[in-house]
């Protein structure tokens, strides 16, 4: 089996955006033999001609601008990587931050999770990514396509790969409803939502498992008419009165002037809690440390 070498590859590279082996060889130090030596080595092991000769300059033949757009792809991260060990951006290019989120997390308590990031003094830039399952997430923290998780839980006993979980902080549980149906679903709470019609967090999910087990321990059996794993979707089905809803107590005033709608109760003992979850014992990356001191300091002190 052919492997590709890199050092080949590079040469070519050079090559092709110097236009010449003479500009590549002053730009590398390298003789023109050596340069033009690693080249034919290069074609020889994809059994391709990468470049035609066009008066003093060297043109690119279609498998040569193909293998281009894959070099410029493959040292544009080879960049990025050094960049990221080094927690600092590249010359010219922001941090960059790609963050995977669970779906059952509500978007402004994530919007407050991530605002730090743009904080740290430096430009950065964040990809919020919200396509996959937690543990899909957790998978591509080994390929270093994500650099962090934020979600409801820690990563399992078993995960994938060695992960660590670091608490970003934890809260009680606050429901609430359209004004006519939190009046009614207010009087005896939490009894009061016995029957009532509620809209659970889609499965699975830790904020799920709490409320049935909460649920179970007060003997209350409300009605459930909806699932959603997307807990915005929820918000908007509870303002237009289709069920009572939790979320976390620590969004509770953004959730009532958001949405419109009333506080039916809360519970302390429905606990919920949020982790960044990481690769790294020792959190390196600038963004992801501003994100877990902020969540520990300013959203949940005192919670």
């Amino acid at each position: 089996m052919e492997w590709l070498n890199y050092h080949h590859f590079f040469y070519f590279w050079v090559v092709a955006k110097e236009g010449s082996i003479v500009a590549a060889s002053k730009q590398l130090r390298l003789a023109h033999p050596t340069i033009s030596g690693q080249i034919h080595r290069l074609e020889d092991v994809i059994g391709e001609k990468l470049f035609v000769r066009s008066g003093r300059r060297l043109v690119l033949t279609d498998a040569g601008r193909i293998a281009l757009r894959y070099a410029d792809e493959i040292f544009s991260l080879g960049r990025e990587f050094l960049d990221t060990i080094k927690g600092r951006a590249g010359q010219g290019r922001p941090l960059r931050l790609v963050v995977g989120v669970a779906d059952v997390l509500p978007p402004s308590l994530v919007r407050r999770f991530l605002e730090p990031a743009f904080r740290i003094g430096q430009p950065v830039r964040v990809i919020c990514r919200a396509d996959k399952s937690v543990a899909e997430f957790i998978a591509e923290l080994a390929l270093h396509t994500v650099d962090v998780v934020i979600a409801d839980g820690p990563a399992g006993r078993t995960p994938p790969i060695r992960a660590f979980s670091h608490l970003l902080g934890e809260c009680g549980t606050t429901f609430f409803a359209e004004a006519k149906l939190a009046t009614a679903a207010r009087r005896k709470f939490p009894l009061s939502l016995d029957g009532k019609p509620f809209l659970l967090p889609g499965a699975p999910s830790a904020v799920r498992r709490a409320l049935e087990q909460w649920f179970d321990g007060q003997k209350i059996r409300p009605l459930i008419v909806a699932e959603f794993d997307d807990s915005a979707l929820a918000k908007d089905f509870g303002r237009q009165g289709i069920g009572v809803f939790a979320a976390p107590t620590v969004i509770e005033a953004e959730v009532v002037h958001d949405y419109g709608v009333r506080v039916v109760g809360r519970a302390k003992a429905v606990r919920q809690q949020f982790y960044a979850i990481s690769v790294e014992r020792r959190i390196r990356h600038p963004a992801v440390a501003a994100i877990c001191e902020a969540a520990r300091q300013e959203i949940f002190a005192g919670k």
